[in-house]
């Protein structure tokens, strides 16, 4: 196969196999508050950018359209905060497996304001900087390609572990759920049996003292 062949190849590869990044834009109304989850990894590199677009191009970017951001962990970790700005970005490895959260928000005004705002987040093998990796290493683009390659099946190797070790906690979880359920059903079992019980055994005494039985 010819090289040229073989860096297409693995570029195709790489775009079926590449991690998680998403770039994407949406509306958001002031005094309201939007958030975007991701679900990362433990041990994962993230990185994300964020920018209100400018309703009026050409000059500077009004108050009421500056945003205020935060970032969680899953278990409400603060990973970066921003009040009132134009833009920003922010770039950690996740110390916690779950759902990270970015909110978003606008100041609230009297005449509500539709903010239009850019963002992309990306995780894992795409969150890395490739540029200044070849530079780095003074490789070629073949070599960059097979790097890239290398580090993506890395990458789906470990996401592979991790959603079995999801799955596992799930079975588990499900054999939990189904032994509370079935102990609930055999209680909820004796306790009708010991309504009906009570009731026989009321109408029992009724008729006794009627003298109908």
């Amino acid at each position: 196969m010819s090289v040229p062949n073989l860096v297409a190849g693995v570029i195709i590869v790489l775009g079926l196999l590449s991690a998680v990044g998403e770039s994407m834009r949406f509306d958001l109304t002031s005094g309201h508050t939007k958030c975007i989850s991701d679900e990362i990894k433990n041990n994962a590199m993230t990185v994300g950018k964020y920018s209100s677009v400018n309703p009026n191009e050409g000059y500077p970017l009004p108050d009421t359209h500056k945003l205020s951001v935060k970032v969680t962990s899953p278990y409400g970790n603060n990973y970066h905060s921003s009040e009132h700005v134009e833009s920003g970005n922010f770039a950690f490895t996740a110390a916690e497996a779950g759902d990270y959260s970015a909110c978003f928000w606008a100041l609230e005004h009297n005449l509500p304001v539709t903010v239009t705002v850019e963002f992309e987040w990306r995780t894992g093998v795409a969150a890395k900087d490739w540029t200044k990796v070849a530079k780095k290493g003074q490789i070629d683009t073949m070599e960059l390609e097979l790097k890239k390659l290398a580090d993506t099946v890395t990458s789906i190797h470990e996401e592979m572990l991790y959603l079995r070790e999801r799955e596992e906690e799930m079975q588990e979880l499900n054999k939990t759920t189904n032994s509370k359920m079935a102990s609930l059903g055999f209680l909820s079992l004796i306790v009708c049996l010991s309504v009906a019980g009570l009731q026989i055994w009321h109408l029992k005494s009724f008729f006794e003292r009627k003298k109908l039985l």
